[in-house]
């Protein structure tokens, strides 16, 4: 059993330019491993808190200086010294240490770092890799390599907000290992940039998570654009590959509509409007199609939506337990999209990625639109199984990271890809 010699954190910088936090833990063996968390931009109400410093004179106050002094300090000296028999017991120990109920007193960013540089740390001591940990952790096996979803075409929050709805994702539906997805999706994702610069005389620019931005009017010309690039890569769509959305909708729904292209629709409406899109373009997943308190609707979009499409939860859901039980005995969705930073800690994060499993429910494992290059990402969606995984378009560093982490992760365990859309 590891015992903890000393834990650090430091400020550093996300993709965005933003601090976000990254811890060192020391065992008392020697073994030491590092850990820098992501920072979301389009987040739910109920996800667990980022301790910022709200400094004006310092990143827009989006300092993090105040996260890294409490691991410096009480978290240093809580667990400096302590034996922790397994990492739920470890995470159990930040939690209660936090002492809120949305970890605002620590920071959500502080405990998560410290709880997979931990994670990490062990797996190093035991001679593990970090996917294996992971696995032991959730008590499955892994047999199966998670697909991959990657972003083409982004507006909302992530791409400038000219159009309402967050992302357009490639899915390589016919892909028969994880390297492969990797080669369609460039074809897709060049042939994208040449209907850029032909159409709208586009520089090759990107958003958030590394998604193209075209300058378009209505949220639909991003789902048109990307069958024309699927087309112009010699690929079938519905066939080699497949869309998904995510519409991020709780970010343009006020008071009590959704404001989509220049139009207020209500809650019926912008679910028949979700299900035409469904209907006439290879849609295998819409994520966040209604706001996060719309839950009255969510139901009726699950039942018209399958089987062909997911209804895949994320601000609804926050990876928060309680949320996804809710979801469940109401039929809201059937998909949760996993977001450690959501909830705060791995043990919580694998009871949400437990709880939907036992539901039926697929899981698409996610990064957010500020991260780093950190990769412990990939370990975990191998590691607990997902279904799927989200970690943006395949240019931009931090990106890669985890694209490349992969490719490593499946050179050292060829397994057959998750057979999706089902």
């Amino acid at each position: 059993m590891p015992r903890i010699r000393s834990i650090e954190g430091l400020e550093i910088l996300d993709s965005r330019g933003r601090p976000t936090v990254k811890a060192t833990c020391v065992l008392q063996s020697g073994a030491s491993a590092s850990a820098s968390v992501p920072s979301g931009a389009s987040t739910g109400r109920a996800e667990a808190v980022e301790l910022r410093d709200g400094d004006p004179s310092r990143y827009g106050g989006y300092g993090c200086l105040k996260a890294v002094y409490h691991i410096n300090g009480e978290i240093n000296r809580k667990l400096s010294g302590r034996t922790f028999a397994s990492q739920a017991e470890l995470d159990r120990a930040l939690i209660d240490l936090d002492g809120t109920p949305d970890k605002s007193r620590l920071g959500a960013n502080a405990i998560l770092a410290v709880s997979i540089a931990h994670s990490r740390a062990s797996a190093l001591e035991g001679g593990a890799p970090l996917y294996r940990y992971f696995a032991e952790m959730s008590g499955q096996p892994i047999t199966r390599f998670p697909r991959p979803t990657l972003n083409l075409f982004s507006g909302g929050m992530h791409g400038g907000r000219q159009v309402a709805i967050q992302d357009v994702l490639v899915v390589p539906a016919s892909a028969g290992s994880f390297r492969q997805s990797l080669e369609i999706t460039h074809a897709v994702y060049a042939a994208a940039v040449e209907l850029m610069a032909e159409r709208f005389d586009a520089r090759w620019l990107t958003a958030d998570e590394g998604g193209l931005a075209p300058p378009v009017n209505r949220a639909e010309e991003l789902l048109e654009l990307a069958i024309e690039a699927i087309e112009r890569a010699g690929l079938t769509p519905g066939v080699h590959v497949c869309l998904a959305a995510d519409l991020a909708s709780s970010h343009f729904f006020k008071d009590g509509a959704y404001r989509l292209d220049g139009k207020s629709l209500n809650s019926h409406e912008m679910k028949e409007q979700l299900v035409d899109w469904a209907r006439r373009y290879p849609i295998v997943s819409l994520e966040d199609g209604l706001a996060e308190e719309d839950w009255d609707h969510w139901p009726e979009l699950c039942k018209r939506l399958s089987p062909t499409t997911l209804t895949l939860g994320d601000d609804l859901l926050c990876t928060h337990p309680r949320r996804i039980q809710n979801a469940i005995q109401s039929n809201a969705c059937n998909a949760l999209l996993l977001k450690v930073n959501q909830i705060g800690t791995l043990t919580e994060a694998l009871e949400a990625c437990q709880l939907a499993r036992d539901a039926g429910w697929m899981v698409t494992v996610s990064v957010r639109s500020g991260e780093t290059e950190d990769d412990w990402f990939s370990d975990l969606a191998v590691g607990w199984s997902g279904h799927q995984t989200k970690a943006g378009s395949i240019t931009q560093s931090e990106r890669l990271a985890k694209y490349n982490r992969l490719l490593e992760i499946e050179k050292e365990m060829p397994l057959p890809m998750i057979p999706w859309p089902h």
